[in-house]
């Protein structure tokens, strides 16, 4: 990731003399291992941040222009608080006006302000790098004000912020991982309560490969849709169309013979949640003992309960399961992200890598696809890294 103190200074001709204060913050992407395809607002997760990250540097202006530089990219951006809302043409800067709009809102003198961004956490393909953005932004504006304002607030007005520019509801849950995360810890996410119960990781030994399909991913949107409102029809026969009923309700339960009674399709994708919730409560347990037989065994029947029941896997991505599967040194192995393509995550040991990688010869000559290999491991979340001047 480039160094963006020097290249901000550069950008926006700042005196390094005059030592103008300058905060850079960095936030995590993150990775669920279990619970990504559950019931919208209910979520189960297992899951942690990732060591990789976008970096956001500010800076105060005399004027009252808001400027933008995605220093990777090479692009700028610009606007001023008057006119601070989302503009498609805008792509990446929307994401920063997020933040600013929080200490706007809070009363903080926010006039002008200089930005440069920076990142090496994949795009587009499931690993938050946009709610890293938005969180690397705010904890900036944050170290520039000196504002008072808890982990909570933030959070809270994070996600009523990103409602508000991108028009749709937002899950607080990729910002909890983003504050919360800790190196080497495994977090158990609960969407209702905004809980976090840690786990230090058992699986030190094992490394952890992110590995990008590139297959494209054209109509996910209408299929994803299709989904929550199949879960949402199967949640109102269940409870009778209970107002508040949610699937934590049912799924301590044996609903074999409930679910009969169900459409197919909706059986399906509701006998799909309610196992999720099992194994993300069951995969806890399994790493605190620790049991890794167990917990290996519970990520693969997650990747057939997406391929099978939920249906948002496809052949790439079942293919490179299937063979990660077959290594002995392979831990375990899943689809993550949004699924129909995307990514796959796999534990596996060290010796065994240069295997894994063997198969993937066999994937780009059958497949046609030439994949890409991230090695990640769970990582700090947001924090400041450097508040000069």
């Amino acid at each position: 990731m480039l160094d963006i103190g020097p290249i901000h200074r550069k950008e926006y001709e700042l005196d390094a003399d005059r030592s103008e204060p300058v905060v850079i913050a960095e936030a995590p992407g993150r990775i669920h291992y279990l619970g990504e395809h559950g019931e919208p607002k209910a979520g189960l997760f297992l899951s942690s941040a990732i060591d990789r990250y976008v970096r956001v540097a500010v800076s105060l202006r005399k004027d009252n222009s808001l400027r933008f530089f995605a220093a990777d990219l090479g692009e700028r951006k610009r606007t001023t608080l008057v006119n601070l809302k989302y503009k498609r043409e805008d792509r990446w800067a929307n994401y920063i006006k997020v933040a600013i709009h929080i200490f706007a809102e809070l009363g903080y003198s926010v006039k002008g302000l200089n930005f440069t961004i920076s990142g090496d956490i994949p795009q587009q393909v499931g690993l938050a790098s946009s709610s890293a953005m938005e969180m690397a932004a705010a904890v900036a504006l944050k170290g520039i004000f000196q504002a008072n304002i808890t982990e909570k607030e933030l959070l809270t007005r994070l996600t009523a912020s990103k409602a508000l520019f991108f028009g749709k509801n937002i899950s607080p849950v990729d910002y909890l991982i983003a504050l919360t995360a800790r190196k080497d810890q495994l977090l158990i996410v609960d969407e209702v309560s905004l809980e976090i119960k840690k786990i230090k990781s058992p699986l030190t030994k094992y490394k952890l490969l992110i590995m990008d399909s590139r297959v494209p991913r054209m109509g996910v949107e209408d299929e994803l849709k299709q989904r929550r409102v199949d879960i949402k029809k199967g949640l109102d026969l269940l409870s009778h169309k209970k107002q508040e009923a949610t699937f934590r309700e049912f799924a301590a339960l044996d609903l074999v013979e409930s679910m009969g009674n169900l459409p197919e399709e909706i059986r399906r994708r509701s006998m799909h949640i309610v196992q999720e919730l099992r194994r993300v409560e069951d995969a806890g347990a399994a790493l605190k003992k620790p049991d890794l037989p167990a917990f290996s065994k519970i990520l693969f029947h997650s990747h057939e309960s997406l391929r099978d029941l939920y249906e948002v896997s496809c052949p790439e991505i079942d293919w490179l399961v299937k063979r990660a599967q077959e290594i002995e040194g392979v831990l375990g192995s899943r689809m993550t992200g949004d699924g129909f393509g995307g990514c796959t995550f796999t534990f596996i040991k060290e010796d065994t890598i240069e295997e894994y990688k063997k198969r993937l010869e066999d994937y780009e000559r059958i497949f046609g696809f030439h994949p890409v290999i991230y090695e990640v491991k769970p990582a700090t979340g947001a924090r400041i890294v450097a508040n000069a001047g």
